[in-house]
């Protein structure tokens, strides 16, 4: 996304006042991680055709969004999901579920064992190992990790309360870490650290030249 939200949320305004050139900055800022949700949501195939959809909505009711970056990245979320899940009941199928969310209630560790996996999160092989998750687990790690929400907003745009989010995210994190250690004691599957911080390297979550989000910390969570 861009690396200032103020530039995201001066882009928004612009284009919420007829800007043409403001809303492609916008979508490029925000495509990449907003797909990447998609795809946990209704898998590779019909991700694109439902980022298009979004994004029809996104244009359409732009003028009656108010707040900043952070807030429209939530908006934005929100309407992802309600289009995914749309297309998910016109194609007669159901996403994966987790467990019931008082499965949820339990205080997440205090150590910081998902690191590797955040660090990992900017390679699309995680996106493989993300799908194997519970399907809580893998959207509250998407919103908070990669479109990168904080925890009420991405309650809001789940319906659900900021702490279950967040363990979920957590939980979401620690199996990731258990998946990519899998990986690479058997060679397959296993995602190298990332240089540095300020880029993700090129994927189909993180095309080259889109800047990654602030790192959030288990801390963070």
């Amino acid at each position: 996304m861009l690396g200032d939200d103020a530039e995201l949320t001066a882009a928004v305004l612009a284009a919420q006042d007829g800007d043409e050139t403001a809303f492609r900055t916008v979508y490029r800022a925000v495509h990449p991680r907003l797909l990447g949700y998609i795809r946990t949501l209704v898998g590779d195939p019909d991700a694109e055709d439902v980022a298009s959809e979004s994004w029809l909505q996104i244009a359409r009711d732009l003028d009656r969004f108010e707040g900043d970056a952070d807030r429209f990245r939530g908006w934005a979320a929100r309407i992802a999901r309600n289009r995914a899940l749309d297309h998910i009941r016109m194609r007669g199928r159901r996403p994966a579920t987790g467990g019931d969310e008082s499965e949820l209630t339990g205080k997440p560790a205090d150590a910081d064992t998902a690191g590797e996996a955040m660090e990992a999160l900017a390679t699309g092989d995680t996106l493989a190992l993300i799908a194997q998750l519970p399907q809580d687990q893998a959207e509250a790690v998407v919103l908070r990790v990669v479109v990168g929400l904080d925890a009420k907003s991405a309650a809001e745009t789940l319906g659900k309360r900021p702490g279950a989010v967040r363990t979920a995210a957590h939980r979401g994190l620690k199996k990731l870490a258990e998946l990519l250690g899998e990986g690479a004691a058997d060679g397959l599957g296993a995602v190298p650290p990332q240089p540095g911080r300020g880029r993700a390297a090129s994927s189909p979550m993180f095309p080259a030249g889109v800047t990654e989000s602030r790192a959030r910390t288990q801390k963070d969570m």
